[in-house]
């Protein structure tokens, strides 16, 4: 049993077809594998943690996410390396995938801290980052 792991995360999306397109290869690449798929949402899985993407109801979709509000500020996955987290960045750029941090990437987070921060199509704030 993983007591204390966290089980699954659930985010409600205002596109589910942007957010499968955008979410998909990604997490395919950290080693995810499809889990769930039905109409209004997917999920991919790895061990025993998935994450779920939901199409939000219309009549939610009038505020957009922001993540300085009260809620989830970011998603942050560990790389295997920091060839990765620079091999990952090459595609995102390709992807036309906004980077956050430009001036200061990959050490944003700090001198100690190599990793790539970037945004998903509702601008949910993600991080890959390098062992130390």
């Amino acid at each position: 049993m993983s007591k204390g792991l966290l089980h699954h995360i659930e985010i409600n999306v205002s596109d589910i077809c942007k957010t499968v397109d955008f979410w998909g290869w990604f997490l395919e690449e950290l080693g995810y594998t499809p889990f769930q798929d039905w109409e209004r949402g997917r999920s991919w899985k790895l061990d025993d943690t998935y994450i779920v993407f939901v199409q939000a109801e219309e009549r939610f979709l009038d505020t957009p996410y922001h993540r300085c509000r009260v809620g989830l500020n970011h998603l942050a996955f560990h790389a295997s390396s920091r060839q990765q987290v620079d091999d990952m960045t090459s595609k995102l750029k390709e992807k036309g995938v906004n980077i956050l941090y430009p001036k200061s990437h990959p050490f944003a987070g700090g001198d100690n801290h190599y990793a790539v921060y970037f945004e998903d199509p509702d601008r949910i704030k993600v991080e890959l980052v390098a062992p130390k």
